[in-house]
C-alpha cells in the first residue's frame, strides 16, 4: 500500500525548499512519495496525506493547521523560526525526521480550537476559528472599545479596554502569556478570557469550561478581530462576538511522549533551580529529573 505524507514550506526561507527536496528524495527511497502542500492544495490531496511535516516555525505550523484542519491530517512540526513552541523537532533532526516518517511512530494529540462568530447589528454574521488566541482590538480611530461581556447568556462585566483575548490550552504560551494571563496545560479543555489595559474593577483573567459560550457585546466604537494573528474580521459598533469550543481539534503528530513541563521550560529557557534533568529523553519518553544538592 502506498503511502503519502504532506510537506509545508516556511514561505520566505529559501534553505527549507533545499531540506525539503532532500527529505523527498530520501522518503522516496523508503517507499514514501511525498507532495508540496499549501493554501492552494485541493482537497482530495490532502485527505490522502497521512502526516504533515511543516518546516517552519509556529506560525508555519498556524498556516498549515488553516488547510489542513477537518481532514484529520496530524502535523509534525520541524522548527526552522525562533521559538517553535508547537514544533516537535528542530532543524538539525533531520536523520530523525526520516526515521520518523518512514516508520510511521508518532503518537497523536489533539488540540482544542476555538470557534468565532460575528453577529452584525444588519442582522448578517461571520464565522471563524483559531487554534491559538482570538484578539478583539480597537479599530482604527477607537482611542479604547466599551465591551458587555456574558458567560452562558449571564451578564457578567462591562469595561472599556484596549483588547480582549480569547485563547485556548494551546494558545495560553503565546499572545495570552504576553499579556499576563494563566498558563494552561494542552490537556486541560478550556477558554481563556483575557482583557488589555482594561479600565474597570472585575477585568481579571477568566477561564471556563469547554461549554461554555462567551459573549461580547460592543458597545461603542468598531473592533478588528484577528484569529491565530492571521485572519482579519472587521466588527462595528453594536456587533456580538461569541466564542465557544471549536468544531473540529487540530492534531499534532509527537515523537516523544514528554511531559508538558519539559517544553515549557526548554522552550522559555526558564530558570530552573533545585532541580536538574537528565537531558536525554529516554526509549519510553521518559525524562530523569533528580534533586538537586
Amino acid at each position: 500500500m502506498s503511502r503519502t505524507v504532506g510537506l509545508v514550506l516556511h514561505e520566505r526561507r529559501d534553505d527549507v525548499e533545499g531540506e525539503a527536496q532532500s527529505f523527498a528524495d530520501q522518503l522516496e527511497q523508503r517507499g514514501v512519495t511525498s507532495i508540496i502542500l499549501d493554501e492552494n492544495t485541493p482537497a482530495d490531496a490532502i485527505e490522502n496525506v497521512e502526516l504533515a511535516v511543516v518546516l517552519g516555525g509556529d506560525g508555519t505550523m498556524l498556516r498549515a493547521a488553516e488547510f489542513t484542519r477537518g481532514h484529520r491530517v496530524p502535523l509534525l512540526g520541524v522548527n526552522y523560526g525562533h521559538m517553535g513552541f508547537l514544533a516537535e523537532l528542530d532543524s538539525s533532526s533531520h536523520a530523525d525526521v526520516i526515521e520518523t516518517v518512514s516508520s510511521a511512530k508518532w503518537i497523536i494529540e489533539e488540540r482544542m480550537t476555538i470557534d468565532v462568530s460575528v453577529d452584525y447589528p444588519d442582522g448578517t454574521h461571520i464565522s471563524n476559528w483559531a487554534l491559538n488566541e482570538v484578539s478583539i482590538e480597537k479599530g482604527f480611530g477607537s482611542r479604547m472599545i466599551e465591551t458587555d461581556l456574558a458567560v452562558d447568556g449571564t451578564g457578567v462585566s462591562s469595561f472599556k479596554t484596549d483588547a480582549v483575548i480569547l485563547s485556548t490550552p494551546t494558545g495560553s504560551t503565546a499572545y495570552n502569556f504576553s499579556a499576563g494571563g494563566p498558563i494552561v496545560w494542552p490537556d486541560v479543555e478550556a477558554i481563556v478570557l483575557i482583557p488589555i489595559a482594561a479600565h474597570a474593577l472585575f477585568t481579571r483573567p477568566m477561564v471556563v469550561g469547554p461549554k461554555s459560550r462567551l459573549d461580547i457585546r460592543l458597545r461603542s466604537d468598531d473592533a478588528v478581530l484577528w484569529c491565530d494573528g492571521r485572519r482579519k474580521i472587521h466588527a462595528p459598533e453594536g456587533s456580538i462576538i461569541s466564542v465557544y469550543r471549536g468544531s473540529d481539534p487540530v492534531l499534532l503528530a509527537r515523537v516523544h511522549d514528554l511531559p508538558f513541563s519539559w517544553r515549557l521550560v526548554t522552550k522559555f529557557r526558564l530558570p530552573v533551580e533545585g532541580w536538574r534533568y537528565d537531558q536525554q529523553p529516554r526509549a519510553n519518553g521518559d525524562v530523569r529529573i533528580l534533586m538537586e544538592h
